[in-house]
Parts: C-alpha cells; structure tokens; sequence
C-alpha cells in the first residue's frame, strides 16, 4: 500500500501532535486529526493543514464511516492508556503511542491485554532510540564486538519542573513520564539489566517519594552498568557506552562524542544529522519505521515496554 492510501488518524491537537502532522506530511500523508475541544480542533486544522475534529476519540469513532490502517495518540500522559484502549476497541489495528504510554504498570498491562485481545499492534514513542546519534553509536558499537559496561545519568531541572503547569499526578510520576527517556536509551544500547540493585532517598514537594537516585547492575549479556540521579542538584542527561576500543558520550543525546583507546581526548563524532534538525529529533525516523513497517530492531512494543516497567520500578523503590 503506498503511502497516499494509508488513513492515519492523530489523537490530540497539541505541540506533539504537530511535530507528528508535519512528518506525516513530508511522507505522503494527510492524516485526520481528532481532540476534544471544538474551536483548538479547528486552529489546530488550520495551523498544520489538516483535516481536525472536536468532540473526542470515543464521538469521533462511534460517528465517522472512515477506517484508519494506523493511529497515533500524542495526548497528555493521563490520557494515553484511555485514548489508546479506545483505538484498540473501535478495531484500529496497529498504534503508535506516545510515551510512556500510561500512568503506571496497572495502565500499560491494560494496553497489553487489550492488544492481545484484539490481535493489534501498539508501540511506544521513545524517539531517542531513532537519533541520527544512536544510529551511528550502533554502528561502532558492533564494530567493536558489543557493549562491556555503560552508565547514565537522568537529573532533573527541579526548579522549572516546580512551575510548569502539568498535573500533580503526572509530577508524582515524573521518571516513568520523562526521566525513562534516558534509561530506555541506555538499556537498549547496553543491553536489558538481569540483576540491579537500586537505591533511592530524599524528596521534593512535587516528588516526595525521591529525588537522589544511585544503583548497578549486570545486564543479560554481562555488560555492566551503573547510574545516578539528583534532581535537588545541578546536572544533565548523560548516557556513556564503553567498548574494548571506545568511550561514547551522549550528552546532550542529539550529539555524539568519542574517546579513543589510550587517549583522554574526546572528540565529536560527525554524524548525518539534517533530518533530526529538519524536524523534532528522532520523529522523522520513528514515523517513518512505524508507518512502513520497517524491521529496524529500534521500535518498543507495548510488551516491551511492560517488561522495562519491571527495571523503571526498581530504580523507583516500588520493585
């Protein structure tokens, strides 16, 4: 099926659900577009040259003849799980969900039994796993015959979290909503953790349960990891995947940095990058492999994601 024939539908009409409509245009489609309220569906429409309802998912699909081969959902965190099990039970059959696809592992195991429930297909939108960064750190990395040990780092800017106007239920969930950007990129470049210990103490107003983060483990394939976090101090993302030949930095992630064997120099590694800066990193990639099926090994499925919830859990004290 060209790409010209494909109905796509998009779930939510806000930045996110922009960056999706202008990849989709760049590939040859028109997708549909539905939110909840009428007059921001209508400038959404507007803004991105779309076709865009009001009224949400549930009126939407229940009133309209139109059948979509694939949907994207690119709402609010509190809303994934229920946007994405309407999709499931209106019959759309394979799904693209915007991280981390709900609130808790109750939520995502309910995606997961949806799925199977009605043989669909849903995947998770971690798109650093499709930086022109990542692609190329792959690369070395199998050239160099695999991962020995790893380490990264997820701190958080506390002091513009505190301001920012997300819901309180979604702070209280702030590393499975945001900081697991950075632990699904180690974990899928290092490899998944077999045994991890995991401590965790401190607090915020916003997030009581913990703010200084530290733990180790040993992944599947006995590469070794540590990490740490302190969200009450300064800091970045960082993730740093050691081979036999090579140190690789992310930090930040959209770029790659190298360090060579028996050297203390670290040097930028040239990558071909245009289409991360053309559009949101890592968006145009994602899109494209979810859209045309593409067998890349980089999509997370949602069953994917539920076993990861078991690693996400541990770092936050709940395993």
């Amino acid at each position: 099926m060209s790409n010209n024939l494909k109905q796509v539908l998009i779930v939510g009409t806000g930045g996110i659900a922009g960056e999706y409509c202008k990849v989709l245009h760049a590939i040859g489609i028109e997708p549909d577009v539905v939110g909840r309220n009428e007059d921001k569906a209508k400038k959404f429409g507007e803004k991105h040259a779309v076709t865009a309802f009001g009224g949400g998912i549930d009126n939407y699909l229940a009133n309209t003849g139109k059948k979509y081969d694939y949907a994207i959902v690119a709402t609010d965190v509190l809303n994934l799980c229920t946007n994405t099990c309407s999709l499931l039970e209106h019959g759309i059959k394979k799904i693209f969900t915007e991280k981390p696809a709900g609130m808790n592992k109750a939520e995502i195991t309910k995606i997961c039994q949806n799925a199977e429930k009605y043989n669909a297909k849903v995947y998770v939108a971690y798109n650093r796993r499709f930086y022109a960064s990542t692609t190329k750190a792959i690369d070395i990395i199998q050239e160099d015959g695999g991962v020995q040990s790893f380490n990264f780092e997820f701190t958080e800017w506390s002091h513009e979290i505190e301001s920012l106007p997300t819901p309180a239920e979604v702070k209280e969930e702030w590393f499975l909503a945001n900081s697991t950007h950075v632990v699904d990129l180690a974990f899928f470049l290092g490899g998944e953790p077999e045994k991890m210990a995991s401590f965790i103490t401190g607090g915020l107003y916003w997030h009581p349960k913990g703010c200084v983060y530290s733990g180790a483990g040993m992944t599947k394939n006995k590469a070794l990891f540590s990490y740490q976090a302190n969200w009450a101090a300064p800091g970045r993302w960082v993730v740093e995947i050691l081979t036999s030949k090579h140190r690789l930095y992310f930090s930040p992630m959209e770029k790659l940095s190298i360090q060579e064997l028996g050297s203390v120099v670290v040097n930028p590694v040239e990558i071909d990058d245009k289409i991360d800066l053309d559009y949101k990193p890592g968006f145009y990639k994602e899109v494209d492999s979810f859209i045309n099926e593409i067998d890349d090994g980089k999509k997370k499925t949602i069953q994917d994601q539920l076993r990861y919830m078991e690693y996400f859990d541990k770092i936050e004290g709940k395993a």
